[in-house]
C-alpha cells in the first residue's frame, strides 16, 4: 500500500465529517491542472506512511474523527485498498473515495462490500475532450462511462465533481457533460487554482461570473450544480 500523506484534520473534504484525509501515491492520468503532482509523476522522492501507522493514528483519534477521505493520485490502483478499507470500516470510521472513475469494477466491488460510503469522481471534461485533458494522445472511455452509470443508478452517495480549467473547458463542453450526468445528484464546478505545483505551468482559471454562466447552462440537465473553491 503506497501511503504518501496524511491531512489529519478537515471539515471541507467529507462533506458533514469532521475527517483526515490520506493520500496514495501513483496515477494512471497525467491532467496538466493536477495540483498533486509529487503524488502522479514518477520518479518523485515521496516520504511513504505504514498502513500501521495510519491504523494507529486513527484508533487514537476516534473520539475525534466521523470519517477518512481516500484521496491521491488514484486509490483504486492500490492492490491493497480493499483490505486497509475493512481495517478502517471496523474502528467505525465512514469512508469517502476520491477517482477518476477508469476503474468500474474496483469501484463496483468496494461499494458492494459496504467498504464506501460517499465516492467523489471527476468528470475531466467531455467525453470528446477527455483524452487531452488527462494529458494522453488516447484514451479509451468506456471504463469511465461504466463509473458514472454505476454512481448514477444509486448504489452509494457521490458526487461529480470538474476542475474548470481555461485552457480546456468551454461553454460546448459542459453541454455535453451535463448531458452525459443529467439526473446526477450533485455536480461541483470547481475553480482551478494555480497551486505551483501543477504538472504543466502557464494554465489559468475562470472568473466567478463565468463560471455561474457554466452552471446555469448545467442546470437544465443536472439542477444541483454548484460552484466550489471561489
Amino acid at each position: 500500500m503506497k501511503l504518501c500523506g496524511l491531512q489529519k484534520l478537515t471539515l471541507l473534504d467529507y462533506p458533514g465529517k469532521v475527517a483526515c484525509t490520506v493520500f496514495t501515491g501513483g496515477c494512471n492520468f497525467r491532467c496538466p491542472f493536477c495540483h498533486n503532482a509529487e503524488l502522479v509523476l514518477p520518479g518523485q522522492p515521496l516520504e511513504q506512511i505504514g498502513a500501521g501507522d495510519l491504523l494507529a493514528f486513527l484508533k487514537k483519534r476516534k473520539a475525534v474523527l466521523d470519517g477518512v477521505c481516500i484521496s491521491g493520485g488514484e486509490p483504486l490502483l492500490q492492490p491493497d485498498l480493499l483490505s486497509l478499507l475493512r481495517e478502517i470500516k471496523g474502528l467505525g470510521y465512514f469512508v469517502k473515495l476520491d477517482t477518476n472513475g477508469s476503474f468500474p469494477d474496483r469501484l463496483r466491488e468496494l461499494v458492494q462490500e459496504n467498504l464506501i460510503d460517499y465516492v467523489a469522481m471527476d468528470i475531466k471534461n467531455s467525453p470528446e475532450r477527455y483524452a487531452e485533458t488527462i494529458g494522453m494522445d488516447q484514451f479509451d472511455i468506456a471504463p469511465v462511462q461504466d463509473s458514472v452509470a454505476f454512481l448514477l443508478s444509486g448504489a452509494v452517495r457521490y458526487e461529480f465533481r470538474t476542475t474548470v480549467v481555461r485552457q480546456f473547458h468551454d461553454e460546448k463542453d459542459f453541454i455535453s457533460i451535463g448531458e452525459w450526468i443529467r439526473g446526477a445528484e450533485q455536480y461541483f464546478l470547481q475553480a482551478f487554482l494555480d497551486s505551483g505545483n501543477t504538472i504543466k505551468s502557464g494554465l489559468s482559471g475562470y472568473e466567478k461570473s463565468e463560471l455561474e454562466r457554466f452552471a446555469a447552462l448545467l442546470k437544465k440537465d443536472v439542477p444541483q450544480t454548484e460552484i466550489r473553491g471561489i
